[in-house]
């Protein structure tokens, strides 16, 4: 009985919260006369909304009937409009086909003027004279888009002007002028120059190459080697006659692989540590040499003075030999040739002090070189060990490193050795020369002891 309670309490408190005039039943016969109130209440509701419906049948007959018509009459205009438009279609066909008879020859006239156009404009776009006339583009695509339209016909003006620019693009292909254009320099900033332009080859300025792209005209990221820089500036300062220039007649295609070729300086920095050690020793080398070269010219120097003076002179080797014979003039000829063999052995190091160092130095830089192909390698094949070999580019440091380090080592011994053979032959000739005076020296005396 309670569950049963709470089921109709339920139902009654749903179907009624909304009403302003539910009332919180106190028992089962409240709860029963609500729920019969609103029973009422609901029929009642329920027989005026039906009644009005029947009130309002009428006017929505009425409605039916207008819509019905409205459609209708839609109806008919959609057949009168395709009907129309059926008839325009032929109507334009029609008249195509008359304008495209009364075009004829025409026709074929506006052809090639389009693909004359066309052409022009592809060439100028690309073509250096640009950088001086500018606006030729504009003129072009718009004729271009006049003539392929199919219902303009260009102007008398427009053809000749067509004419015009062909004609001057062909003579301007072959005269050298300066004019002054605003040039994107590599910093960002944008100044106003005297631009050259070569034909349509190259432009530049005074001492920089200059590119044009995308109707800009900006100065190369890399200018090439100096000679053909400073081309630039004696072209842009002659007035009249022959003037040296560094041409590129693929119109920048060399130009621009000459600038991505590495300096002398990238190419060294491709040796790496080792390339650099091979570089210091081979400094170390020419300053040795240099230092011998001094020493023995002077060394040399003096001791043909000596050859041709009476007096001992001992600030050379000579000189300190013939001071051993004047100090042992009553000693027998064994004695003195003893001395002066002891003296000659003392004036030796002095003489090939650092022959050794060069000769050494034009052995071992070749080595270095070898040294640094090996390490290079290795740095390849770990590349290719990482990486694959997909990309060249992972492997051409190590490449690049094997190579130069072996460049840089024959570079180094080659000169070193010519070098040392230099000095060593000037060493060689004092050596002779003592020896050859010391043989006299000798000579002298044993035949003065031998008279005696």
């Amino acid at each position: 009985m309670r569950k049963f309670l709470n089921v109709v309490i339920a139902i009654a408190l749903s179907g009624f919260a909304f009403s302003a005039n539910a009332q919180e039943a106190a028992n089962l016969d409240e709860l029963l006369e609500i729920v019969r109130q609103g029973k009422v209440n609901e029929s009642a509701e329920f027989r005026q909304r039906e009644q009005e419906f029947r009130n309002n049948q009428a006017q929505q007959q009425q409605l039916l009937a207008d819509a019905n018509a409205s459609q209708r009459a839609e109806e008919r205009r959609s057949d009168q409009l395709e009907a129309q438009f059926a008839a325009n279609d032929d109507q334009l066909a029609a008249l195509e086909t008359e304008f495209t008879n009364e075009l004829g020859a025409l026709k074929e006239v506006l052809g090639v003027l389009t693909m004359v156009a066309g052409d022009a404009r592809s060439q100028m776009e690309q073509s250096l004279t640009t950088t001086q006339f500018e606006g030729r583009d504009e003129f072009i695509t718009s004729l271009i888009e006049k003539t392929s339209s199919g219902t303009q016909l260009p102007s008398i003006e427009e053809i000749e002007r067509l004419w015009f620019e062909v004609q001057r693009e062909m003579t301007e292909q072959g005269r050298v002028v300066t004019f002054d254009r605003s040039v994107k320099m590599t910093d960002g900033s944008e100044e106003t120059l005297p631009v050259t332009r070569i034909g349509v080859f190259n432009i530049a300025t005074a001492g920089k190459y200059l590119k044009f792209e995308q109707g800009l005209v900006a100065e190369l990221d890399r200018q090439p080697e100096a000679r053909f820089v400073e081309s630039t500036a004696a072209l842009q300062g002659a007035s009249s006659g022959v003037a040296p220039f560094g041409v590129d007649p693929s119109r920048g295609s060399i130009l621009a692989l000459l600038i991505q070729a590495p300096s002398l300086r990238e190419r060294v920095d491709f040796g790496g540590t080792i390339g650099y050690l091979i570089l210091g020793v081979g400094a170390i080398g020419i300053l040795l040499w240099i230092e011998r070269v001094i020493y023995l010219t002077a060394i040399s120097g003096k001791v043909k003075a000596q050859i041709k003076s009476d007096v001992v002179n001992e600030n050379n080797p000579l000189g300190r030999i013939l001071a051993v014979h004047e100090a042992n003039k009553g000693a027998d000829v064994e004695t003195l040739e003893l001395k002066i063999d002891e003296a000659i052995l003392k004036e030796m190091p002095p003489l090939e002090r650092f022959l050794t160092m060069i000769k050494l130095i034009s052995a071992i830089a070749p080595l270095m070189g070898l040294l640094g192909t090996v390490t290079g390698m290795i740095n390849t094949f770990q590349s290719m060990t990482l990486f694959g070999t997909g990309d060249p580019k992972l492997m051409a440091g190590g490449i690049s490193q094997a190579l130069v380090t072996t460049v840089l080592g024959i570079v180094v011994a080659l000169p070193t050795l010519f070098l040392h053979s230099i000095v060593n032959g000037m060493s060689q000739r004092v050596v002779h020369t003592l020896e050859e005076q010391s043989a006299g020296i000798i000579a002298v005396h044993a035949e003065q002891n031998k008279g005696a």
